[in-house]
Order: structure tokens, then sequence, then C-alpha cells
């Protein structure tokens, strides 16, 4: 089955005044629909990878065959990065943490300046996560471009998009006074369901 835009679970304007209701538009019916249209124009050229989930294409790119590999792992990274920063996001966020959640993260401040810091100090275009790795412990990384923290063995937990199109109708040029916006709108209650899946 060829990969599909995801449906979102709340509409261009439920995450005002945070993230604009134009630029949400955008990201999601141009930025996203683009990466799930190259994924799948990659893919035509071998059908039989569409038995494969996202997930299992980002995680084993040998399996993919040389001459769409950059494009798979571009435009597919785009398609997983972006479904899943939807669906951390939400209108009306549960911010508590669970007593449990909290003492993985430490000190929540401290996380939070270190996550900011990272993502506001991030050159060019790319993703700030706060991701597992395969021992269980949680790391802050960044990757480039649309690169994704499954195709290295990491489980995202969180993650931000510091794309310009991600805040740059609002924003401009200040990209910290998105990352701090975006804390808003994240839902805890989603953010510790990824920590307990799997």
């Amino acid at each position: 089955m060829k990969h599909e835009l995801p449906k979102l679970e709340y509409s261009y304007d439920a995450l005002e005044p945070y993230i604009d209701a134009k630029t949400m538009e955008i990201h999601y019916t141009k930025h996203h629909q683009n990466y799930v249209n190259k994924l799948n124009e990659a893919l035509d050229k071998y059908p039989k990878l569409y038995e494969k989930s996202i997930e299992e294409l980002l995680m084993d790119l040998e399996v993919v065959p040389e001459d769409i590999r950059t494009t798979v792992k571009n435009n597919g990274g785009g398609h997983f990065n972006h479904t899943f920063f939807w669906s951390i996001m939400g209108p009306n966020p549960q911010m508590a943490l669970s007593e449990d959640f909290a003492q993985k993260l430490g000190d929540f401040n401290n996380f939070k300046t270190e996550f900011s810091n990272k993502a506001t100090a991030l050159f060019g275009s790319g993703w700030v996560w706060l991701a597992q790795n395969k021992d269980g412990k949680l790391d802050i990384i960044s990757t480039s471009n649309q690169d994704s923290p499954i195709s290295q063995n990491y489980k995202p937990i969180i993650g931000i998009d510091l794309w310009e199109h991600a805040y740059y109708l609002k924003y401009q040029n200040k990209r910290s006074e998105y990352i701090d916006a975006w804390w808003n709108v994240v839902d805890w209650k989603k953010v510790e369901k990824n920590m307990s899946e799997h």
C-alpha cells in the first residue's frame, strides 16, 4: 500500500497562538505531503518495498536499492519525522508529568534548558530529539535535514522540527522564540505513551 499523509488530530488553528494556522496548513499540506509524494515516486520503482512500513525502511536502509536509497532516507525520514511531530502536540496538552517519567528526565528545568539550547544552537535545518538508545538510556540528540533517529537505533520520545518552514511565518529568524513557544503545545501524556510503547 502506498504511504499516505496521516490525518491530523486537530485543526490548523488549534495550536494558536504558539504555532499559527497558516504555518500549520502549509507545513502539513505542502511540505509533509511533498515528502509522501516523493517517497511513493521512489518506491514505485520497487513496489515490493511497499510491503515494509516506513519504520522498517528507515531502520534498515541497506534493504533499499542504492539508486533510491537517498531519496527514501530523505523523504521517508521527512514523512516519519513529521508524523511523529504532529502526534506529540495538541491544543489542550496534558502538562503534568507522571512521577516515573519525571524521574527518568531528572531535573525537568535542566532538561528543558539543555534541549532548548541544543535546538537553538543547531546549525542549518534539522531536528532535536529526546530519544532512547538500545540500552534504554535517554539522550538529547540532533539529526540533520530529515535524518531520522530510528535509522541510528534510537527510539524518539520528543522531537522538534527546526527547519525554517516550521516557524518562519510567525517567528522569522527568531528560532529561540519558536522553541520557547513550542513547549506550550507539547502533550506530555502523548510523550509518555511513546516512552512506554515497544
